[in-house]
């Protein structure tokens, strides 16, 4: 449940807070890469999305969905070209994530292990804790 104090404006593309209750499940940084390991998109859109894309893969290996990822921290190697690309990444985060907008911080850094790599991310999801044998959910 995201979280809004009293009084403060309705952040837009992410939440202050979220509250949740389940199983964590820690996801390591995801770059741009296809599950091969090859960069098939050199733009920064592209990388964002296959990004996104691997992040939400890791949660549904876990039985989890997009709605379960509670935190994430983006990393940029650009700046400039996060922001030039805020418009293209509306319909990207739609299609991946949907409606949902984990707490989240983004970075800007110098470089990323894969020399390629312009974003990666990685967060938290919580896991709906499973029904005790021979319960119905």
């Amino acid at each position: 449940m995201p979280i809004l104090p009293e009084g403060w404006p309705r952040p837009r593309g992410y939440s202050n807070g979220v509250v949740a209750e389940g199983r964590v499940l820690a996801l390591g940084g995801q770059v741009g890469w296809t599950p091969d390991g090859v960069f098939e998109r050199d733009d920064f859109v592209g990388q964002f999305e296959q990004a996104l894309d691997n992040l939400v893969a890791v949660v549904r290996a876990a039985g989890g969905e997009p709605a379960c990822i509670v935190q994430m921290t983006v990393f940029v190697t650009d700046l400039d070209a996060y922001r030039a690309s805020l418009a293209a990444l509306g319909p990207v985060w739609k299609r991946v994530m949907g409606r949902v907008y984990p707490a989240m911080a983004l970075v800007g850094v110098t470089g990323l292990v894969e020399p390629e790599a312009q974003v990666e991310i990685q967060g938290l999801a919580v896991l709906p804790t499973p029904a005790p044998k021979g319960e119905q959910p």
